[in-house]
């Protein structure tokens, strides 16, 4: 569930390994190129975290953003992960 805290939308996602979270980071590039809005992101082993907000929009939350986020969870469906 995506959560908006410090201006920005917020999610964490947990894989089995880093090759599973691997591959779920390659496919969101893919849609975040396609809807040319980037995201900000952590990867340490398993695990995911993102922060999504527009900084050509004052650093605030916007449509892109959240559509960025459904592009995310549908991804996140693909790999299994909830």
């Amino acid at each position: 569930m995506w959560t908006q805290q410090d201006n920005a939308l917020t999610r964490s996602f947990r894989f089995p390994d880093f090759k599973t979270a691997f591959a779920f980071m390659t496919d969101v590039a893919a849609e975040a190129e396609r809807l040319d809005h980037h995201p900000w992101w952590a990867n340490e082993y398993g695990f995911v975290e993102f922060r999504l907000r527009t900084h050509d929009a004052g650093n605030t939350v916007t449509k892109r953003d959240h559509r960025l986020a459904e592009a995310i969870d549908r991804v996140a469906a693909l790999h299994h992960v909830g």
